[in-house]
């Protein structure tokens, strides 16, 4: 897809502004393998079945208190929990608790606002991954005291949440992990007039490449937004249409007007070849009213057109806000997390609907974690937390990492009540990378600092928790 198709989707879907797409030698290289990645990525590789993967980024904006979504339950561990987090402790008999398959490091269990969640847990459907966050290598507390080779302004929202879109924490990257992945694999959708990346939260760091950028689309309606009145019924839109297709037309002399006028017209082609797949694509499955959930079910229609639309590769990115609780933790945090528990089930009921559940990977990140001490009515910026990862190949019913002590002044905690992450994001997205169809070999064109965290020889993978075979 050229990049004026990519400036088109990113200046007339009304929740996205125009912006030029940076170019860096860093990974100038990615795009020479597009077509070798696209090759090896056929039904055949997957081992029989439709040939279709999506990754299903849902963005907790904010910072998520996570050690409050996961929690320990065994009296000694919740004593540990209760005596840190004082007045933003959940009540230990409110606990979901859960039973991993093999995990015994520590018994765990989840939000009380999340049994949607634990009945995914407990279907094999859902995991969960603990200590995760931006790492540029393996860090100890003496590290951190020396300032040795840490992620760039650690606890800025603003930076930490660009960190976990590109998994480049050492410095600010032009491109996110999610659009460098797009660059790679664009080439195996058939139609190269739609973007494989799709928002349902507008511009955003994580679907942004070299080549690639995000189709923004709205959970209501047939999603996408066109030129208001373009084809419309009415006079004024009859005469409005005609003066635009006029304009569109017309070839121009000057490379910037007529780029612009080629732009106007892919925009409008993407446009009405988008709504006319979405719009008639209907489930049974019943969605709650709740932001996220209504964002999923856009999410869930347009991948059931997927086969209208041209893509056998697909990334959504979708976002709910609300997350930074200085104040009123137990509340909104609560909340919150009935939105995310109803949202991510009904979404995988959706997926059965489809006979998708094997084919698409829903997975969260946030900001970064929240102090375990409170801050007297919430909790603050911190570092490593918890995260879900849900799918037919999700190796689910499972706790990976170890889940660390909440105790204070321990090896991980480095003042405050914040713990230094066990598990960087390149060994989770490189997973998921894996699991998406990305040879070990090409892992470090994503994620340059993959070497520092895990073996790309290596025959096992990063972590785990994606059935690979």
């Amino acid at each position: 897809m050229s990049k004026e198709h990519k400036y088109s989707r990113r200046g007339f879907l009304g929740t996205a502004s125009c912006a030029a797409i940076g170019s860096t030698t860093f990974f100038s290289t990615l795009f020479n393998l597009q077509s070798m990645n696209a090759a090896s990525m056929s039904s055949d590789w997957w081992g029989g079945g439709e040939d279709y993967r999506a990754l299903v980024c849902i963005m907790l904006g904010g910072g998520n208190d996570s050690f409050n979504m996961l929690v320990p339950t065994s009296n000694e561990h919740y004593s540990e929990y209760q005596t840190t987090r004082s007045n933003q402790a959940i009540p230990q008999a409110n606990l979901l608790n859960l039973s991993p398959t093999s995990y015994n490091e520590k018994e765990l269990g989840l939000h009380p606002s999340m049994p949607e969640l634990k009945t995914l847990f407990d279907a094999g459907k859902l995991a969960v991954l603990c200590n995760v966050g931006t790492l540029v290598q393996p860090t100890t507390k003496s590290d951190y005291n020396n300032s040795y080779r840490l992620p760039f302004a650690l606890f800025s929202h603003a930076d930490q949440e660009k960190q976990w879109q590109t998994s480049v924490p050492q410095t600010n990257s032009p491109t996110g992990w999610g659009g460098r992945l797009a660059d790679l694999v664009q080439s195996a959708n058939t139609n190269q007039n739609i973007s494989m990346n799709i928002s349902l939260a507008g511009k955003n760091l994580f679907q942004l490449g070299e080549q690639s950028a995000e189709y923004s689309i709205l959970p209501t309606g047939t999603g996408s937004i066109g030129i208001r009145g373009y084809n419309g019924t009415s006079t004024f839109d009859q005469i409005r249409t005609s003066a635009v297709k006029s304009l569109m037309e017309k070839q121009y002399q000057d490379i910037f007007k007529q780029t612009y006028a080629s732009v106007v017209q892919a925009s409008q082609n993407t446009h009405e070849l988008f709504s006319a797949a979405v719009g008639n694509s209907t489930l049974t499955t019943t969605f709650s009213t709740n932001p996220l959930s209504q964002s999923l079910q856009m999410v869930a229609r347009t991948m059931k057109v997927r086969q209208e639309l041209g893509v056998k590769r697909q990334t959504f990115f979708v976002r709910i806000d609300g997350f930074d609780n200085h104040d009123e933790l137990l509340n909104n945090h609560g909340a919150l997390m009935t939105m995310l528990s109803k949202g991510m089930s009904e979404f995988q009921t959706a997926m059965g609907e489809l006979n998708l559940e094997d084919c698409v990977t829903t997975f969260t990140v946030s900001d970064f974690g929240r102090t375990l001490t409170s801050n007297g009515n919430g909790t603050d910026h911190a570092w490593g937390g918890n995260v879900l990862v849900m799918g037919g190949k999700v190796k689910g019913k499972e706790v990976y990492g170890s889940y660390p002590s909440l105790a204070l002044d321990t090896d991980l905690e480095i003042g405050g009540g914040v713990l230094i992450p066990k598990i960087s994001t390149d060994e989770y997205f490189a997973e998921l990378a894996l699991w998406y169809g990305v040879s070990k070999s090409d892992l470090a064109l994503l994620f340059p600092n993959i070497g520092n965290f895990y073996n790309t020889m290596s025959t096992t993978p990063p972590l785990g928790f994606m059935n690979l075979s």
